[in-house]
């Protein structure tokens, strides 16, 4: 965690807090989140089905898991880091988003869906949430800007109850 420097908690959940935080070296922002529960190997960090599935996955609609780090038996999955939740957006705002707007944020968690399933990933919690923190966001909306523009891009977060059907029941 040496490479990383912890600006502000953005949210705690039941599995753990999430932080923003910078990479020393690239000055890159990313989130960090800091699991609650101890983890005594290794094995048993790479083996969490979050870590698991995020790993095999790389699509424009899904957050990147970038590092696993396991350090005096604390885990922290280090995350891009997303600027904007679209539920604290929607929620927030006197006017209504146009139907083209939500059609295009729909297409993209649906792109993002159909490439987990293709792979034999079930996100099982899919929902936007009513906290804003990144540990129960769902859905994550990236923002350069303070206006919205078709370049704005969905990602779906939040895998810690995925399932992967070639090796678990799926209820």
């Amino acid at each position: 965690m040496d490479r990383y420097k912890l600006i502000k908690e953005v949210g705690d959940g039941t599995f753990g807090s999430v932080w923003r935080a910078i990479n020393k070296q690239r000055g890159e922002v990313v989130a960090i989140k800091k699991m609650k529960k101890k983890y005594y190997s290794w094995e048993e960090c790479v083996n969490l089905r979050e870590v698991k599935s995020l790993r095999k996955m790389n699509h424009p609609n899904i957050v990147k898991l970038k590092e696993v780090i396991r350090e005096c038996d604390t885990l922290f999955l280090v995350f891009e880091y997303m600027e904007y939740n679209l539920y604290q957006q929607m929620k927030n705002r006197e006017k209504l988003f146009s139907e083209n707007d939500v059609r295009n944020w729909c297409f993209q968690v649906f792109q993002g869906l159909a490439y987990m399933h293709q792979r034999g990933y079930f996100h099982r919690d899919l929902k936007p949430a009513a906290k804003f923190c990144c540990l129960d966001m769902r859905v994550y909306f990236l923002l350069q800007r303070t206006c919205w523009s078709p370049k704005d891009v969905i990602k779906i977060a939040d895998f810690g109850l995925v399932r992967d059907q070639f090796t678990t029941t799926l209820y």
